[in-house]
């Protein structure tokens, strides 16, 4: 939770940085973020995958495995990094464009994104690495590497935007130092460090498909649950385009930044759900899968809650965040009318997320990816195409089709977690 709130401030503050250069330049950071979030989405798949799969290994003592796991995780994320890389660069443009981006934003917004993608190796060996970590129940260490990188990017980011005078540019570059430095920090716990339970070397490396069948039935799913949530953004991106143009995308973007203080941090949450729910259930002890998915669950009701009120009274100060500069001040009423709309999506978003950490903990990658396109796909956009297009509500509606949408699908999500969790329990009882 800690490193996923870190990162989240950094998320927030980089945008920041970003809106004292005005609406376009903040409109271009949104433009690029879905597809960014495309790329995060392997990353995460990875992740998650790796993590699941040594946890089970562990939970059933069988600690050579979960080496091999951790080894042939790192192959996978240099193999899929070049990949991304290589097809991102190239379908850059094409991609901003189809979202609506035009003139100056499209120039700045492939500018920006262009230099991100240079780092997308460090970036996924990075989530691998922290995916190994966890796996193996160290949550302290990934957790320094990400709030250095966080506090490093901070620091460089008025740096290289405003003293070296390199603008939105400057984000990326300081985006991607700060990615490197983390590399340096994760590969050293990895290669070099003693105090790690897993010993991760490729000296007696043979390799298993096995050992990538397991990382991916879990992983692919979650990607491609991930890639939903991107492809998600990507569309409300468009109606909040067509809603309002440059200034609709960069009120989208501030006021997102924000919420995603409470969603990034039950992520957190969820990370920490699937390896213990992947134990558990290595375990054959369904009664501990469950007491730990319904602690999380009121864990992540309480902190989302305490956030969404703060969201809410506090929305004039937190949209000025974005509005501090003369060039962007024009913003200030947009993003805090947005904010007190978009920080009822939180509440509903423990049951569906966390429950969907343990599905993927306990190797149910597709309920995981049905019930993501659930909440993302079908029911936000239904019902933001409702509002925007149909019953006309402009900007606003996009607000209240998010929140609308997460809401009921999140429903159904838990739903189907207790129903599978009590089939678990009637399965092990027959044995």
């Amino acid at each position: 939770m800690i490193s996923m709130f870190v990162q989240t401030v950094y998320n927030l503050v980089d945008a920041i940085w970003v809106a004292g250069l005005g609406p376009i330049d903040l409109a271009a950071m949104g433009f690029f973020f879905p597809i960014f979030m495309i790329v995060m989405s392997i990353a995460t798949g990875i992740t998650v995958g790796t993590s699941s799969a040594i946890s089970r290994k562990i939970g059933a003592n069988d600690y050579d495995g979960a080496n091999s796991v951790a080894e042939h995780s790192i192959l996978l994320a240099f193999i899929v990094s070049i990949l991304t890389m290589v097809i991102g660069m190239l379908s850059l443009k094409i991609a901003l464009t189809g979202i609506g981006a035009t003139g100056q934003a499209l120039d700045k917004a492939y500018r920006y994104g262009f230099i991100i993608y240079i780092f997308t190796l460090p970036l996924m060996f990075n989530n691998t690495a922290i995916g190994i970590l966890r796996g193996e129940g160290d949550s302290k260490r990934p957790m320094y590497a990400v709030t250095f990188s966080s506090v490093l990017n901070i620091v460089l980011d008025p740096i290289f935007i405003y003293t070296f005078k390199l603008g939105i540019e400057g984000a990326a570059w300081a985006t991607g130092i700060s990615i490197i430095c983390a590399s340096m920090f994760l590969s050293y716990l990895l290669f070099f460090s003693k105090s790690t339970f897993l010993k991760v070397s490729f000296k007696t490396f043979k390799y298993n498909s096995t050992y990538l069948k397991d990382i991916s039935l879990v992983g692919f799913p979650t990607a491609l649950a991930q890639t939903t949530m991107s492809v998600a953004i990507y569309i409300l991106n468009m109606f909040a385009a067509k809603a309002g143009g440059n200034v609709g995308v960069a009120t989208f973007t501030g006021a997102w930044r924000i919420i995603n203080l409470g969603t990034l941090t039950i992520i957190g949450i969820s990370s920490a759900v699937t390896p213990i729910t992947g134990a558990a259930y290595g375990a054959r002890d369904i009664n501990k899968l469950e007491n730990a998915l319904n602690y999380a669950i009121k864990f992540g009701e309480i902190f989302s809650i305490s956030i969404m009120a703060f969201i809410f009274f506090f929305s004039k100060p937190l949209a000025f965040l974005f509005a501090y500069s003369k060039a962007s001040e024009g913003l200030w009423d947009n993003i805090s009318h947005a904010l007190k709309t978009l920080c009822l999506f939180l509440p509903g978003t423990p049951l569906g997320m966390l429950t969907s950490g343990m599905f993927q903990g306990i190797g149910h990658g597709f309920k995981s990816l049905v019930t993501t396109i659930l909440r993302t796909i079908i029911f936000q956009i239904f019902w933001t195409w409702l509002f925007v297009d149909v019953l006309k509500f402009g900007l606003s509606g996009v607000w209240w089709g998010i929140v609308i949408g997460n809401a009921s699908a999140s429903i159904i999500t838990y739903l189907w977690g207790k129903i599978t969790v009590k089939q678990l329990k009637k399965q092990l009882t027959a044995l």
